[in-house]
This record gives C-alpha cells, structure tokens and sequence, in this order.
C-alpha cells in the first residue's frame, strides 16, 4: 500500500492522471488493448509496454525478451514474452509498425516493468504503419470497467 501512495504522489508530481483500482492504476492518457498491454502515441510513433494490472497479475518479472529493431509488428499479435515467477506471458502489440527502439534496460533490470510500468518499464518504440489502429483501443476508463469485470470472474 505504501508503494501505491508513493506512486500516487509521484504521478501527481509529474501531472500525470491516474485512475486508482485500489490495487492496480490506469494512466488517463494511454489507450489500451483487451491483452492489457498499453500504448501512449506521439503522432506517428508509439510507445508500448505492459500495464500495472498486467504486471500485478504476473508477479515479480524476472526476463523481458525483446524483439529486435526493424521488425515489422502486426496489432494483436505477439511481438515478445514476459516471465515472471509466476508465469511467461505473451506481449501482444496493440498497434502495426515497425520496431524503433526496445528499452535495453530491461535486460539487465526486468523489474521495472513491476516497479515503473508506464514509465522506466516501457517495453519497445516503434512508427506505427496506420494511426487509426489506435481507434480500435480502449480508453482508461473503459480499460478500468474492463479490470473490474475481468477480475470478477
């Protein structure tokens, strides 16, 4: 509980909006996809990374595998896996293009997708091949109605 009121003072520090689920928050910014990896767009170019619920469901990560610059990623498919000790998960891209950039730290400092998910814990940059992909996520709120219902089954 400490570390989500210090993520809450945090987010309001940087004048970032959250949404807070009592046990996982939803950036308000963000669109996100019904596989619950997240996407913040930059015009042409996005950035991808799993979300809190996600990595709270997952556990403590310990390997992020990555995929490589260049590579052509398809929405809805997956570009990637996430290991925890818990279970791997597939990283499925919420949106098509190709790969610009992964977040190296990851490699050797996989927590932070748990300790920083929307932030030191993004996962790859790409330039998105057709921006109205992004129309077909959720916003934060239907993302947070989403959670509830999920996780009440």
């Amino acid at each position: 509980m400490a570390s989500r009121l210090w993520a809450s003072k945090a987010a309001s520090y940087l004048k970032i909006s959250t949404f807070n689920r009592g046990f996982a928050s939803v950036v308000k910014d963000l669109k996100y996809a019904d596989s619950h990896e997240w996407v913040k767009v930059e015009g042409n170019s996005a950035t991808v990374g799993i979300t809190d619920h996600a990595q709270d469901h997952l556990g403590d990560v310990v390997y992020v595998e990555l995929p490589d610059v260049g590579a052509t990623v398809t929405q809805g498919s997956s570009f990637g896996a996430v290991e925890s000790v818990k279970a791997t998960s597939d990283i499925n891209c919420p949106v098509s293009g190709k790969v610009i950039e992964v977040n190296q730290k990851l490699t050797s400092s996989p927590g932070l997708v748990n300790g920083s998910p929307y932030e030191k814990g993004w996962i790859i940059k790409l330039e998105m091949s057709d921006t109205n992909e992004v129309n077909s996520l959720m916003d934060s709120e239907r993302y947070s109605k989403f959670c509830e219902e999920e996780d009440k089954h």
